[in-house]
């Protein structure tokens, strides 16, 4: 096992919603703030038949089409909402959430952490989310998207990290702690993690969707499954994947 010392210590980044945790955080805070009727009850009804079209596969595009309403719903339901609240919300769900987790990304944290690499989350959830996710995981450094707060109320103004601005992001954390690409690992699950993913060495498509598995069939990329308690590592060759081992 490598043991990378403090002057050459390279990277891991983590997405979490879906990579770490098994279920979507954000996905958690409306369901949250609809039972305390933060959201407007006709509108969150929506968004479950949104949801409902997903869970069902209705449609290749259903997913998008969900998770755009729910982004929308939230944004417009936060405004105005006292700060604590939220904060509680999200404490409440992290507890909920924290330890439902993949096997596979939670022992490679562990691995990689104790081989002396610097581990960081980047996800698009709020960053009172994944600050909980990252004290409770040990993780170096994280960022999430940022809600304007003022007079203690959120104002609806926002800083998505979604998409090229994770690679943004990604790029100020290796600047701050002075890491090394050499030996960099990504692990993502959506087209919103690929521009992050294209930055390091080594890009793992975990549990993918679609448009990212094409995109690692294209670049090459590993990719990992993991099913109930079996994790299916697939590799690259001759155009196509084939199971190199299960765990």
């Amino acid at each position: 096992m490598t043991k990378y010392s403090t002057q050459s210590r390279p990277f891991a980044v983590f997405d979490i919603d879906g990579t770490l945790i098994r279920w979507q955080l954000y996905h958690a805070v409306a369901d949250d703030m609809a039972k305390q009727n933060i959201i407007d009850p006709k509108k969150y009804q929506a968004v479950l038949r949104a949801r409902n079209n997903w869970q069902s596969r209705q449609s290749v595009d259903s997913f998008s089409e969900y998770e755009q309403s729910l982004i929308n719903l939230i944004n417009l339901s936060i405004i105005g909402l006292d700060h604590l609240i939220f904060q509680q919300i999200c404490q409440t769900i992290v507890n909920r959430f924290q330890d439902q987790v993949y096997a596979f990304t939670r022992d490679l944290i562990a691995n990689l952490k104790s081989q002396g690499y610097l581990i960081f989350a980047i996800s698009a959830s709020p960053q009172e989310l994944v600050s909980l996710v990252a004290d409770h995981y040990n993780f170096d450094d994280y960022g999430g998207s940022s809600y304007e707060v003022i007079n203690n109320h959120l104002s609806g103004k926002q800083n998505l990290l979604f998409g090229q601005a994770k690679t943004i992001y990604l790029k100020k954390l290796i600047a701050k702690h002075h890491a090394t690409m050499s030996g960099s690992i990504g692990v993502g699950d959506t087209l919103g993690d690929l521009q992050m993913l294209n930055t390091v060495e080594r890009a793992i498509a975990f549990n993918p969707s679609k448009e990212l598995y094409d995109h690692a069939l294209n670049n090459k990329w590993n990719i990992i499954i993991e099913r109930k308690n079996v994790v299916y590592r697939l590799i690259h060759k001759d155009g196509q994947y084939i199971l190199a081992s299960t765990d």
